[in-house]
């Protein structure tokens, strides 16, 4: 039996096995992918960080480079796999959890090809596992493209096309001004956009949050139900859309084969669809179980199960902390999850 399997070889599984490791265990981590870098490889070819490199380091391994630059996708992908090899611990590439089965004394990690039993599991997956596809009405029957952004890569499909991108944070907000330099762009979201400074007082709002402390303050479990933060900008994106590149409208009512009814009863025929809409926990090899709730969350408090005694998470968004599913934040939840485990 292996005393340790985690689940999951991105950001929070590599933090997760490093803090298995520093507490003398041996962590064996089953990752889907051909690589130990998670879904970043998959993001949007443009796709650049919020936070400055300083902040943006699991334990262990500096991210390095300047450490005021904001850091692109391929840098990330890039430094998640240095930070595999310095971990030197057991991470086995292609290996994808189809089941997680309670067990007499721990758990039965279920794959395709074999079995593996666990005394401890720990699901870092994360909170980014599951494209989310809310329920527009009309939106099985649209003829155009429709995608989620975990699809999009960059505006080159959508040249002088009519596109509306559905969302309202810093995925969609990005990925709409990016393709209203090539393609007419409509934001559509339920509300309006809220745009936060990046640099409020000539300091990153990284730097902010960390020295007072706000950054780490265990606060996840009293935000309200599907908080969201605001879209950090530096101006470049509010001048956008005040300018109308792209325009900012309610999101739609109304969908048919080839037409958007927006709020204010106008159609317009529309070639493609983008959907910024978020995502979910990618946890289904829980769902023969008790851990989730019927929304598809884990049940948890601060990372640890609250219906299975060894059953740990790292990685959920707000498990404990504002900076919980980030690079800078994951190692501080993946340590409090395996002192508590042990």
């Amino acid at each position: 039996m292996e005393e340790w399997v985690v689940i999951g070889g991105g950001q929070s599984g590599l933090a997760a096995a490093h803090a298995v490791k520093a507490a003398g265990g041996r962590p064996v981590v089953l990752e889907a992918g051909g690589r130990p870098t998670g879904s970043w490889a998959g993001y949007y070819d443009s796709l650049a960080l919020f936070s400055p490199a300083r902040y943006c380091s699991l334990p262990g391994l500096a991210f390095g480079g300047d450490p005021d630059r904001y850091p692109t996708r391929d840098e990330v992908v890039d430094y998640l796999a240095r930070y595999a090899e310095h971990l030197d611990v057991d991470i086995r590439t292609g290996h994808r959890v189809e089941e997680v089965v309670p067990a007499d004394g721990g758990f039965e990690v279920v794959l395709a090809d074999r079995t593996l039993r666990a005394r401890r599991v720990i699901a870092a997956t994360g909170g980014f596992g599951a494209p989310h596809r809310p329920a527009l009405r009309g939106l099985d029957a649209f003829t155009g493209s429709v995608v989620h952004a975990a699809e999009y890569r960059d505006p080159a499909p959508y040249r002088d096309q009519r596109v509306v991108v559905v969302g309202a944070g810093n995925s969609a907000v990005q990925i709409a001004v990016e393709l209203a330099g090539t393609a007419r762009v409509t934001l559509a979201s339920r509300k309006p956009v809220r745009f936060s400074p990046q640099r409020p007082a000539g300091r990153d709002l990284h730097w902010w949050l960390t020295v007072t402390g706000v950054d780490a303050a265990p606060i996840g479990r009293w935000l309200p139900a599907r908080f969201s933060t605001p879209v950090l900008d530096t101006g470049v994106y509010a001048s956008a859309l005040a300018a109308g590149r792209p325009d900012r409208r309610p999101v739609f009512t109304e969908l048919d084969a080839t037409t958007v009814t927006w709020a204010d009863g106008a159609r317009e025929q529309v070639d493609a669809i983008i959907l910024a809409t978020g995502y979910r926990p990618g946890l289904s090899y829980l769902e023969s179980t008790a851990a989730l709730g019927p929304d598809g969350y884990p049940r948890h408090r601060a990372g640890l199960s609250r219906t299975h005694r060894g059953l740990g998470y790292v990685g959920l968004e707000w498990q404990r902390t504002l900076s919980s599913a980030t690079l800078r934040g994951v190692g501080r939840d993946a340590r409090y999850v395996v002192r508590r485990l042990r």
